[in-house]
C-alpha cells in the first residue's frame, strides 16, 4: 500500500529505434508520412519521461540528427541481431546510471518507433499507473488493444537485471515476461497499437 506523501515514481523513456526496416524499405525512424520522422514524432510523444533516450543502430548519424536536445542517444553496434540487442543497450545504459547526476529512475517506459499511432494518450496512461517510486520499481505493465498485447511496456528497476539476463535475438523482454506477466492496461480506445512493417 502506498502513502500519499510518497513522491511519484521517475519513470525513464526508452525508445528502441535501431532497426533497418529491411521489410519497409529503410529505417523506419526516417520514415516520414507528412507530420515528420516517426522517431520524432515518438519522441514528442514520451516528452514525459525523464530522462529519454533513443537506441540508435541503422543509418545513426541521420537519426541523431532528428533528435531534439535533451534525448540522449545510445548506438547499438550489434542492431542487426534483433530488438532484444536494443532492449539491453537502452537498460544498460540506464542501469550503469552514467546518463543523469540526478536520482536514478524507478521504472522504464519501453516504446518502439514503428508504432505511428501510438502517441501521448497511451504513453501517458501507461506512465500514470506506474504510481509512486517506492511501488514502480516492482511493476511490469503492458499496454493492452482489444485484449491484444502491445507497446509500450512499463518496467519496474527490480526487474532490470532480469530483463537483461533473458533478452535476446527479436525476442525483447518475452522470455522474462512468460513467468512474470505485466498487467495488462487497455488502450483500444486511443490507438490501434499496431506496428506498420510495409509501406
Amino acid at each position: 500500500m502506498t502513502r500519499p506523501d510518497e513522491p511519484p515514481a521517475r519513470v525513464a523513456g526508452l525508445l528502441l529505434a535501431a532497426g533497418s526496416g529491411t521489410r519497409y524499405g529503410m529505417p523506419k525512424a526516417l520514415v516520414d508520412t507528412g507530420e515528420g520522422p516517426w522517431v520524432a514524432r515518438t519522441v514528442d510523444a514520451l516528452a514525459g519521461c525523464d530522462p529519454l533516450l533513443v537506441v540508435v543502430g541503422a543509418r545513426a548519424d541521420e537519426v541523431i540528427a532528428r533528435l531534439p536536445p535533451g534525448v540522449i542517444a545510445v548506438r547499438n553496434e550489434h542492431f542487426a541481431q534483433g530488438m532484444g540487442s536494443s532492449l539491453r543497450a537502452g537498460l544498460q545504459a540506464l542501469a550503469d546510471g552514467d546518463l543523469d547526476p540526478r536520482d536514478e529512475c524507478d521504472a522504464v517506459l519501453v516504446m518502439l518507433v514503428d508504432l505511428p499511432d501510438v502517441g501521448a494518450p497511451v504513453i501517458g496512461r501507461i506512465r500514470d499507473r506506474a504510481g509512486t517510486g517506492p511501488a514502480a520499481r516492482s511493476v511490469l505493465l503492458r499496454a493492452v488493444y482489444h485484449g491484444r498485447p502491445g507497446h509500450p511496456v512499463l518496467i519496474g528497476r527490480d526487474h532490470w537485471a532480469g530483463v537483461l539476463a533473458t533478452a535476446s535475438a527479436d525476442e525483447g523482454a518475452r522470455r522474462y515476461f512468460q513467468d512474470r506477466p505485466p498487467g495488462p492496461v487497455e488502450c483500444g480506445d486511443l490507438a490501434s497499437g499496431r506496428d506498420v512493417d510495409h509501406r
